[in-house]
């Protein structure tokens, strides 16, 4: 793809499929539009970038569809001086995008491969207020409340306590939560030392984070 058709994919990108998706945050486009997906997707998948479809990474692992990260993103609204947490770095292309808005980013990916993909692509694309840790982001030990947003790029069934207490005060986490065929993009706002509120946004589907456990079932 040449650059004059890969400028073209980017903007129908944005304009076919982020957009209509309520996508209408000025600086989330603008951003969409100077980070380079391709740059960040599997060379065998590269025909792929901007199509509006999950893309494979390995490792039962994938790249979120376009739409779906753009709206995470847009309704996460982090901001300059906060510090970001990612769970599930895969490609390195959403925390390459949540590095562009914030001061820091750490990201947590469980597969050493994609770690050292995604670590090998935020660093080629310039970006040195990102870390990729390999770590698996249900359990990893870090310090409470050391963080303003968090997001999981991922679904869970449920989110554990632990990541919630990460957050500072006014902090935010997103995440897909719930069990096929009902899920949503839920968000979490600490508003005290001791009370987090959650509200579903909008229905959402999306492949499973590793690590995290499913939902405990009942049998009466």
């Amino acid at each position: 793809m040449n650059l004059c058709n890969t400028a073209k994919a980017r903007f129908n990108m944005i304009e076919q499929q982020i957009r209509p998706w309520n996508v209408l945050d000025a600086g989330v486009l603008a951003l969409l539009g100077a980070v380079k997906r391709e740059d960040f997707v599997p060379l065998a998948h590269k025909a792929l970038a901007f199509a509006d479809l999950e893309i494979p990474l390995g490792h039962g692992q994938c790249m979120l569809a376009p739409r779906m990260e753009a709206r995470l993103l847009q309704d996460l609204q982090v901001q300059a001086h906060e510090r970001v947490l990612e769970i599930g770095s895969g490609s390195g292309y959403m925390a390459a995008l949540l590095a562009s808005q914030a001061h820091s980013v750490l990201s947590l990916e469980i597969e050493s491969e994609l770690a050292e993909m995604a670590h090998a692509n935020v660093r080629r694309a310039g970006l040195h207020n990102v870390e990729i840790r390999l770590a698996d982001g249900a359990h990893a030990l870090l310090e409470s409340g050391a963080f303003d947003a968090i997001m999981l790029s991922g679904s869970v069934a449920e989110v554990p306590q632990h990541l919630l207490d990460l957050l500072q005060v006014g902090g935010r986490l997103i995440a897909v939560v719930g069990q096929e065929p009902i899920m949503g993009a839920t968000l979490f706002t600490r508003t005290s030392a001791n009370e987090v509120q959650s509200h579903t946004l909008w229905d959402a589907n999306a492949p499973r984070l590793h690590g995290f456990a499913e939902a405990s079932h009942f049998t009466f």
